[in-house]
């Protein structure tokens, strides 16, 4: 009997951290072929988050450039997965989360017919502006796919609402699987030290396309949060992307106990997870990965797709101006049990072993 190809198609380090355990779970089986494709969207940390993992990528596109629209992304992504899905005929293709590559991927599967599995499905701000283009992205994926892996009961809700023609399964989110297999082999931050150790961390990042306009006011808060707490040290990992990288240089770089550091790896981020006080963020990834271990989360947007963790308890949508933000941190930091309410929160998100059921789930679908 022949082994059914399944082709895993990814692009970012959050699809990459979130489709690691997946693909493991693939290779560790006997019964499938697998191909690794990547898009190059965010090339340099995926190869990174597959060192850590130590898995390897088959095919990568190379289609990125400098500052490139949405339209040419799209479009080259698309073209070049028509004609390897065409070349190697799988019987299923994976995709993960909201991004250009997962759409580009699911649109190429259904031009050719092959079934789309859809990790991280359902997620909702019915706006579908914001986050942009994530929120069309992921409601065009679930309506292609055949199999739709909701991390959430929310999610599941948000997903049978939609009257899919693909089938619907409640898995749980595969970023926690990713934490338990690497968080107990994790490394320090080059930047770690004795001073560093003394004091309390706030970690920050920002990224999303939508807070572009808002990097001035991200930055103008964590300087006022900083100069009014001695005891305090803020980490901020700058993006690759220079549109967000150069404005904080500017606004940031000369404040004291402001680290503007390179961007982390898997194992650093998890290190650095673990050691901080709270999180500052617009990333979806740690709004799920924070409170896991136990870290208040600052969400800095005005809605957030992961409405569970505001549920919850774990943490508290900010929305995007420098006031706000200071307001919010200076609670966690001068009220304790503000912060122990939130640290203390049990997160929505599984128990770590969502890609067994994604993996047995597309086992008895594929195997007959």
């Amino acid at each position: 009997m022949n082994k059914p190809l399944i082709c895993i198609v990814l692009g970012t380090r959050p699809e990459a951290i979130k489709l690691a355990p997946v693909i493991i779970k693939f290779q560790e089986s006997n019964n499938f072929l697998i191909k690794i494709i990547s898009t190059g969207q965010h090339l340099e940390m995926v190869e990174d988050v597959f060192n850590t993992f130590n898995l390897k990528i088959d095919i990568n596109l190379e289609i990125m450039k400098f500052n490139q629209s949405l339209n040419y992304m799209t479009s080259k992504i698309l073209e070049k997965l028509v004609e390897i899905f065409s070349d190697l005929n799988p019987s299923l293709v994976i995709v993960q989360g909201d991004t250009s590559s997962a759409f580009s991927a699911s649109l190429a599967s259904f031009y050719i017919k092959v079934p789309v599995a859809h990790v991280e499905a359902g997620l909702r701000t019915d706006n579908i502006y914001s986050p942009f283009p994530e929120e069309m992205n992921r409601r065009l994926i679930s309506q292609i796919a055949a199999y739709n892996f909701a991390p959430t009961e929310k999610s599941y809700k948000n997903l049978i609402k939609s009257n899919l023609l693909g089938k619907t399964y409640l898995t749980g989110n595969t970023v926690i699987d990713s934490l338990r297999i690497i968080s107990n082999d994790i490394s320090k931050p080059y930047f770690y030290n004795e001073k560093i150790k003394c004091k309390r961390i706030i970690f920050a990042t920002i990224h999303r396309r939508e807070n572009w306009n808002n990097i001035f006011e991200f930055a103008k808060g964590l300087k006022k949060i900083i100069n009014n707490f001695e005891d305090t040290i803020l980490i901020l990992p700058l993006h690759p992307n220079k549109i967000i990288s150069e404005p904080l240089n500017r606004y940031l770089s000369n404040i004291p106990r402001i680290m503007l550091v390179k961007p982390l790896t898997y194992r650093e981020l998890v290190f650095v997870l673990k050691h901080c006080y709270f999180v500052i963020t617009d990333s979806g990834g740690l709004q799920e990965e924070a409170p896991s271990f136990g870290k208040p989360v600052l969400i800095f947007r005005e809605n957030t797709e992961r409405e569970e963790v505001i549920n919850s308890g774990n943490a508290k949508l900010v929305g995007t101006n420098a006031i706000n933000l200071e307001s919010h941190a200076k609670d966690l930091l001068t009220n304790e049990d503000k912060y122990k309410k939130m640290a203390n929160a049990i997160h929505p998100f599984g128990d770590g072993y969502a890609s067994d059921k994604i993996f047995e789930i597309c086992s008895s679908n594929l195997l007959v």
